[in-house]
């Protein structure tokens, strides 16, 4: 099996805003993150792929097979969890597990309650518990994360897991990611959204950048990595490097940015220092160029 989720031609319209058209592909065996700002159509896409709202146009296949979201069986097979509020503020841990058992019954208990203890959320059976509503929102997204990863599935589809987790937490998250792939033999796959990578950079495989409602750049991260270069120059620099760059910040008498690795002896030739880019150091480039050829 080759892709986990092909889609064709994914568009949704609303008022003051539309996704698309979105032609991309979610490889088997690997962890892909959606990356962009706040508003680049991330969670839209995430909740059309998941069913939580329907298409205006396009296809998705999953699994080489199932087109219809709504198949039990494929339904089955994926773990889906939001950003937020994704169980009633007045659940438990317990009520979660319950709940979880009833809707799945690939829900595995034992492995439940170990991730609850190892995201140091307590033990989901104790007799006194704190409802939903009275966690912090890591702690929320926590226990979802529990709920989710509890489960025997084949596609995990995560809405901005990490954004309200603390450093510690986004480091199991990240440990968890790859234990989850590891464990299905290539037959797993991760999809992720995601406006800050920093912390996340070596649970990726797969980026794909997105910037008002369209998908902007796309790869492996390490052809990415090496489709780019990170540029720095000060003032003994010449200044004609900017013009080379693909995005560039002046900071007073400094410039970083990146640039295509194709002029990177060119760039040299210039005084600039050039660098093998982070993940992070990509997408701030890559993003920042893709605002800016947006408003042209």
């Amino acid at each position: 099996m080759d892709n986990a989720i092909e889609m064709k031609g994914i568009t949704k319209k609303y008022k003051d805003f539309t996704l698309g058209e979105i032609t991309t592909a979610i490889p088997c065996g690997f962890s892909t993150a959606l990356i962009g700002a706040n508003g680049a159509g991330k969670t839209t896409l995430i909740d059309l792929l998941c069913g939580v709202t329907g298409k205006s146009g396009g296809t998705a296949k999953y699994f080489e097979k199932y087109t219809d979201i709504d198949e039990p069986q494929l339904r089955n097979m994926i773990g889906y969890c939001s950003s937020m509020n994704f169980f009633p503020l007045d659940w438990t841990l317990k009520t979660i597990a319950a709940s979880m058992e009833l809707a799945f019954d690939n829900f595995d208990k034992d492995k439940y309650t170990a991730l609850c203890r190892r995201l140091e959320l307590g033990d989901p059976w104790a007799g006194r518990q704190k409802p939903l509503m009275k966690m912090s929102d890591g702690n929320k997204m926590r226990a979802a994360m529990a709920a989710v990863f509890a489960r025997d599935t084949k596609l995990l589809v995560l809405d901005e897991p990490a954004s309200s987790l603390d450093p510690l937490a986004r480091d199991i998250l990240c440990e968890l990611f790859r234990e989850y792939l590891a464990e299905g033999g290539g037959e797993r796959s991760i999809l992720f959204s995601t406006h800050n990578i920093s912390d996340m950079e070596f649970a990726v495989d797969n980026a794909i950048f997105m910037c008002r409602g369209q998908i902007y750049e796309m790869g492996t991260v390490e052809d990415l990595k090496d489709k780019y270069i990170v540029v720095r120059g000060d003032e003994h620099s010449d200044k004609r490097a900017c013009e080379l760059m693909y995005s560039c910040v002046s900071t007073g008498s400094n410039f970083e940015g990146i640039a295509l690795a194709q002029n990177a002896a060119l760039l040299m030739s210039l005084n600039t220092v050039v660098e093998k880019p982070t993940l992070n150091q990509l997408s701030i480039g890559i993003l920042r160029k893709a605002e800016k050829d947006g408003k042209k």
